[in-house]
């Protein structure tokens, strides 16, 4: 049977079909659970969340589904370089952005460079949730967390965007490695060299991966239709994981301006940008991604994000939507299904047809 794999055995479901666990109130828990609850692995991007945030959501997810469910973190939620970052280096970048600012008459923002990482804390409160599955990026937890995670029966995910990064993964006894092509929406999670180093294509990662190492492995980036599933499992993943399909549908977080641009022939326009962010991620490309090109110096992650989060909500209510980052993968041409759970069922359906003939 084409749904058997190991990921399906190790995580207790159905069908090798994983929600994306996208981040920034792209997840929700209906989205979550009409996934899990159609024999998929639903997911929940909680990077940004406090620790009582995540519980709440823990709590509402655990009202609509009894099915496993992944809980997603970022190992590395603040960027290095923004110890001591030079003040004059803050004002330089300021002084970049504030012609959008002006444009759409708001101030610029006053920001602080202290900021603290949430990962510690968001995992004790993953430890005392439980969910069936932890998956993480930009990074890999220390030993005594994974350790901790699997005295509790916690499955552990990591992302690799490199084979280097998996075997690193494989090293640290994760039980499973989500293989994230370069095609795939939303941040670049490489953690070994930088994202701009780390551009292998998921095809081609699938491969590698599948030489060197013997850890459970999930596809994921470009892949949106039950094609790409069948192609993922034949080159020899054990499940795949969808982000972009899913984030156009009713239940996800994506405002309705998101979910329609996703429509529209500008999804075929991708392109790789830490404008938005400070860290390399794939979006449809906007005007500040096209003015404002990868090389150019901007704040370090999530310093960007504050810079940008002003701009963003102002761009929405004034419907300037060329300055807006709308997250898509590379493949978002043939997106058609609204619901997550008809969705789910098609892929279920078309994809046993292409495995079965």
């Amino acid at each position: 049977m084409w749904n058997q794999t190991r990921i399906t055995e190790l995580f207790g479901i159905k069908y090798p079909i994983l929600l994306g666990p996208m981040g920034g109130a792209f997840s929700t828990p209906e989205l979550l659970a009409a996934v899990s609850n159609a024999g998929g692995l639903g997911s929940f991007g909680a990077y940004t969340l406090t620790p009582e945030q995540i519980r709440e959501a823990d709590n509402a997810i655990k009202l609509k589904t009894d099915k496993p469910y992944n809980i997603n973190l970022w190992v590395s939620d603040v960027d290095e370089s923004l110890t001591n970052y030079p003040v004059e280096s803050l004002e330089k970048v300021k002084a970049l952005f504030r012609p959008y600012f002006d444009e759409l008459n708001i101030p610029l923002p006053d920001l602080d460079t202290n900021i603290s990482s949430k990962f510690l804390k968001q995992v004790e409160t993953i430890f005392q949730i439980k969910p069936a599955v932890f998956s993480f990026i930009f990074g890999i937890p220390s030993k005594e967390i994974l350790d901790e995670a699997r005295r509790l029966g916690i499955k552990t995910v990591g992302a690799a965007t490199t084979l280097d990064e998996a075997l690193a993964l494989e090293e640290a006894k994760v039980d499973a490695i989500v293989a994230a092509g370069f095609e795939a929406g939303g941040h670049r999670p490489s953690f070994l060299r930088p994202a701009h180093n780390s551009l292998t294509g998921t095809f081609s990662l699938i491969q590698q991966l599948k030489a060197k190492i013997k850890t459970p492995i999930i596809a994921a980036g470009g892949i949106a239709d039950s094609k790409g599933i069948a192609a993922a499992l034949t080159l020899g993943a054990d499940a795949v994981q969808l982000g972009t399909a899913f984030l156009v549908t009713d239940e996800s977080g994506a405002t309705p301006v998101h979910k329609a641009k996703l429509f529209t022939d500008e999804s075929k326009y991708t392109v790789l940008s830490k404008s938005l962010t400070g860290r390399m991620g794939r979006m449809i490309r906007n005007r500040i991604s096209e003015e404002v090109n990868y090389e150019t110096e901007v704040l370090p992650f999530p310093l960007q994000t504050r810079l940008m989060g002003p701009l963003r909500a102002a761009a929405l209510a004034q419907g300037k939507t060329d300055m807006i980052n709308f997250w898509s993968g590379q493949n978002a041409v043939n997106l058609k299904h609204t619901k997550a759970t008809e969705l789910m069922q098609a892929l279920i359906n078309e994809t046993g047809q292409i495995l079965h003939n």
